[in-house]
């Protein structure tokens, strides 16, 4: 398949499928003892994962990037936990919790607590609520853990609407019981194969591995996303090695206008997303004349647009759900079988093209 339907999930060169009685093995590809200090790795075997492979630069060493390799790992991209807080580091590196306004209460914010409304409808005023997302497994779920999922957003001021809107996504998301974790893009440095080993450069990559799902929040500048936003796309690789370390993982998208509405930024996205292997989720948000739409604690106000944010946000958690457990075993390709069948393993870049080294 082509296009938007050919979802690629991590290593079609893998020991096992999500349903294994159900299909042959292929053969184990071996895993090499290199591994960079902030990669994340899970030395313990999970039932039901097949393994994926993602390569270092430079040297196209394969590190393991299923979702069972990044499990219990994220700790490693920071030296004491640091991450889980509301400011980063000394490095910049962290602050995935900047939305939380309580950092001990998942779903927190300043201001109207209007997410806690929204979640059960405690007064019963609404009719509506998103309590019985909470509870949604798909029929047969081998997977346990809440849903990991990194938001992206495509400012560098504190004060950005598509930062606040980012942070709104990250508490409805917890609020149905998701882990999530922002990526702060300050002091990211832009695009150079130079400086991979940058902090900021392996926490983006780390967080990338380590998530199931996406979402991508973008001011529209000039007709198109921002440059800060595409900058943390380029820097998350397209391909490394012989598979997209982003393939399987779900993309909700969403943009921000300082004018009138337009979709230029979320039609972008969902391009970028398909060259990345990204199935998106089908809904999508565009908020118009974005000055209006939040309070001065940086909270949506009740309006079509916030209801349509929470929409998304609920396809979105409902599509990671889902595609988490059963896209290895939707994308795994006959072409790749068959390079395993006849080296033993994925051809990488530089079987390819030996000179190439990073774009």
């Amino acid at each position: 398949m082509k296009g938007a339907t050919k979802y690629c999930c991590y290593a079609a060169a893998a020991a096992e499928y999500c349903c294994p009685a159900a299909m042959p093995k292929t053969p184990v590809v071996p895993k090499t003892p290199v591994v960079p200090k902030t990669v994340l790795r899970d030395t313990t075997a999970k039932p039901g994962y097949r393994k994926g492979y993602v390569f270092q630069s430079k040297t196209h060493q394969p590190v393991d990037t299923t979702f069972a390799a990044a499990h219990t790992a994220l700790d490693e991209i920071t030296s004491a936990g640091d991450g889980y807080s509301r400011a980063p580091g000394e490095d910049g590196v962290g602050g995935w919790l900047a939305h939380r306004s309580d950092l001990g209460k998942p779903g927190s914010g300043p201001g109207l607590d209007w997410i806690d409304v929204v979640r059960s409808d405690p007064e019963g005023t609404v009719g509506a609520s998103l309590d019985y997302v909470r509870g949604f497994r798909p029929a047969g779920a081998a997977l346990t853990h809440p849903p990991r999922i990194l938001v992206l957003y495509g400012s560098l001021r504190e004060e950005s609407f598509s930062r606040k809107m980012a942070h709104e996504c990250a508490r409805l998301l917890e609020a149905m019981g998701a882990d999530v974790r922002v990526f702060n893009p300050n002091g990211l440095p832009v695009r150079d194969p130079a400086l991979e080993r940058h902090p900021k450069v392996e926490e983006l990559r780390n967080l990338s591995i380590w998530s199931e799902g996406h979402v991508w929040v973008s001011p529209e500048l000039h007709g198109s996303i921002s440059g800060v936003f595409k900058n943390q796309i380029d820097w998350i690789p397209l391909s490394t090695g012989s598979v997209r370390p982003t393939q399987g993982r779900c993309a909700a998208i969403m943009q921000i206008e300082g004018g009138s509405q337009s979709f230029n930024c979320v039609n972008e996205m969902r391009k970028l997303a398909r060259w990345m292997r990204m199935p998106c989720v089908t809904n999508q948000s565009s908020v118009a004349k974005a000055w209006q739409e939040f309070d001065e604690h940086g909270r949506m106000k009740d309006s079509s647009y916030r209801d349509r944010v929470i929409d998304v946000m609920e396809e979105c958690y409902k599509f990671v759900m889902i595609m988490r457990e059963h896209a290895d075993y939707l994308v795994d390709r006959y072409s790749e079988r068959k390079q395993v069948a006849a080296l033993g393993r994925l051809s990488t870049i530089g079987d390819r093209n030996p000179a190439a080294g990073g774009r």
